[in-house]
Order: structure tokens, then sequence, then C-alpha cells
């Protein structure tokens, strides 16, 4: 067996069984789950027709790594709508299984774990594919906090230059996931500088670019280059995915677009990996690509449910109105350390919550790793706001009443 399998530590989910074995929560209260990032707003219909429709013909060939040119034009078009960044849909444009499958297989391409020192650098909290994917490329992964008093920006400015001179890759998530921070130019500035300097690739990981709060929509990646006059995205690969966009995350549809030598060698790998998506699949994700009107629906909806049950949250809990994603990224209250023993205060939090109010809530150290002494997840808790709004609201209510009987 590859020995590198044995580097992996338990997805948070899995941490989240061991916790609650044992745990009997109160039949007295229907059970809520706040703590899979799991869209479940409906589906829209033209998209199943779609797929539908595409069954007849679509499954009788073997689809093609680069995928349709309908499918590449169509995620270029958006692109263009969305970031007013025009690419050339046959060299810069590549349909994926999902930005998940896509980001693990990009760190594949890009590591080479022949080079003394081959480090991957990440955000800490983070989505754990980054640090999966480094350690089964070869790579040590280095993580970097964020700073709570700076709208949990990432704190690159930590990270030491000879760090830096043997990363190979960075993976960036804006908007974050699980704090729901934006990355803004100057920061998007800074790491360009960088990548010029010491010749690694940044990866950026954008799924949930759509769900935001702000009047402007979130900065990406390829935006940020264009502005910054970089047009020619160097070392630069934005990855995107239909599933939180369009409530389709068993779709499996996304796609990657950036530096064309990039996506060359990326390609390479994925004919070799069988990363191919299939023809109904295509012809759907090339209508999603197309409609805004669900979108702009998608996100009114979370919106309004945010507006709903972030007051009644951040009455009792350290938490904001993030600036997009679908978490609230809360802190706990302090006496909850050291209340069950050998548990964390978000785990205690979680624990509890479950047992008295059966509300599933996702412990914040579960997402980060301990370094230099430091968990940046202790002592916070992250809610996926995705059910719907009355269970959302009950799913509040039950935690304020839970941290009243809890002072």
């Amino acid at each position: 067996m590859n020995p590198k399998l044995a580097l992996l530590q338990p997805y948070p989910f899995e941490r989240l069984r061991q916790l609650f074995a044992g745990v009997t929560p109160n039949s007295a209260y229907s059970p809520i789950s706040l703590g899979i990032g799991e869209p479940r707003h409906a589906t829209p219909d033209f998209l199943k027709r779609a797929l539908a429709a595409a069954l007849d013909t679509g499954l009788t060939s073997y689809p093609a790594t680069a995928g349709t040119p309908d499918l590449r034009l169509a995620c270029s078009e958006w692109l263009q709508q969305r970031y007013s960044v025009a690419l050339n849909p046959n060299t810069q444009v590549l349909p994926v299984n999902g930005s998940r499958e896509a980001l693990f297989a990009f760190a594949q391409t890009v590591i080479d774990p022949t080079r003394p020192g081959a480090t991957v650098v990440f955000p800490n909290p983070f989505y754990q594919i980054y640090e999966g994917a480094a350690l089964l490329g070869g790579a040590e992964p280095y993580y970097v906090a964020s700073d709570p008093a700076r709208n949990f920006a990432v704190d690159w400015d930590s990270v030491p230059e000879a760090i830096w001179a043997r990363t190979q890759l960075l993976f960036v998530c804006s908007p974050g996931n699980p704090t729901g921070a934006v990355m803004p130019l100057d920061e998007w500035a800074k790491l360009f500088a960088l990548s010029d300097r010491h010749g690694f690739v940044i990866a950026s990981d954008e799924c949930y670019s759509e769900i935001y709060f702000r009047d402007e929509a979130p900065l990406g990646g390829l935006e940020a280059a264009v502005k910054l006059g970089r047009a020619d995205f160097r070392r630069l690969m934005m990855f995107t995915s239909l599933s939180k966009r369009s409530n389709v995350p068993g779709l499996r549809s996304g796609f990657v677009a950036g530096d064309a030598a990039l996506i060359k060698s990326f390609a390479l790998y994925r004919t070799y990996h069988g990363g191919a998506m299939s023809p109904a699949v295509q012809v759907a994700s090339a209508c999603a690509w197309r409609d805004e009107a669900h979108v702009q629906d998608n996100r009114r909806q979370y919106r309004e449910k945010f507006a709903q049950v972030t007051p009644v949250l951040s009455a009792v809990l350290d938490v904001a109105l993030p600036d997009a994603a679908f978490y609230l990224w809360a802190g706990v209250p302090a006496h909850f350390e050291g209340r069950l023993p050998g548990l964390s205060a978000d785990a205690c939090f979680a624990q509890e919550l479950l047992a008295q109010y059966n509300v599933t809530v996702l412990p914040g150290s579960y997402l980060a790793r301990e370094f230099q002494g430091h968990n940046p997840g202790n002592g916070r808790i992250r809610m996926a706001l995705v059910a719907e709004p009355a269970e959302c609201q009950e799913a509040a209510r039950r935690i304020a009443e839970f941290l009243a009987a809890n002072r």
C-alpha cells in the first residue's frame, strides 16, 4: 500500500461521528443538522430537464477529457460576464468533475516530490482536501493561521521567507471555508509578488463565489490578475463548481481556468487519471452556466436566511454576518473549555448541544490543525445554513436556549 496513506487524518465528519458515538440526542426535538456544507435548496427544474434530455444520446460514447467545445465556451462566457475576464475556451478552460477532485488532482500535477523540502502552503483552518493532496503528492503542508481581528484574513506575513522559497503550490480559498472571508485586491497583489519571486503556483478555490451578502460580488483570482496587469494568468489556476451555485452537488461538475501551460499539463494528467465528465452532465452544465436567474434566486434565499438567523445567534455567540459563503463561524463561550475531559471547548459545545437540543454543528478545531502550538479553530464552531429557513430559525432558537441553560 502507498505508505503516504498513513499520513492522512480522519475527515472532519468522521471525527464528528466519533465525537457523537454514545450520545443520545434529546428525542423531544426533531434533529437539525448545521454540520455539513451540503446545499439543500431545490435543484432548478430546467437543469433536471436538460440532464434527462441528454441521457437519450449522452451515454453511448466515451467523453473527451477536454470536454465539449460548447461547455468550454459556456464556461468562458460566464467568466466574461461575471468577472469581465476574457479567456480562450480551447486553451485556458478545462471542465472537471467538481472542484474537490480537481483540487486534489491538480496538486498531483504540480508537485515535484524529488525536490528537497517540497512544500504546499494553505490557510488554517482549511478544506481538508488541500492537506491530503499535499501529503499524497509527496510534499510537506504548511499551515497559515487567519486573524480574527481582521475578519479572519489569512496572515501571509507570518510565513517565513525560507518556507516561500521551497513552496511549489499555494492553495487559497476566497470566499473562505469556514470563515466566509473574501480576499481583497491588495492581498492578491502580495501573493502574486511572492509567486513571481519564488515561482510557486497559486490554486484559487472559488466554489462559494456566488453566495454573498454585500452589494459587490466577491473578487476572483483571475479578475484580480487582470486588474493587476497579469492577463496571461501566469502560475494561476481558479477552480469553481456548480454544486453551491446551482444546488447540484450530486452532478459533480465544475471547471478550472487560467494559465494555458498549466491547463495543458493538467489535461495530460487527467487523460491518464480518467477525469472526463459524462456527456449528459456536460450538456446540463452548459445550460447551468448560461442561466443567472436561478443563481440570483438562490442568493436571495441565503440572504433572507442569514438576515433572520444571524441576529439571533450574534446575541448569544461571537458571530457576525460573513462576507460570503453559507457558513457562520462562531466563537463559543470560554466556560465550555474543560467541561468534558479531553474535549476542546468547541467539541464540548457540539456534543452537549446534540445531547440536549438535537442540533448538529461542526467543531472548528476539526477544520484546522495544531501548528506551532495553536489550533486556530479551537473555541469556534461552523454552522452551515443550508436547510430551509424555518429549520435554520428553529436551530438558532434552540442554540440560544441551550446557551441560556448552560451559562
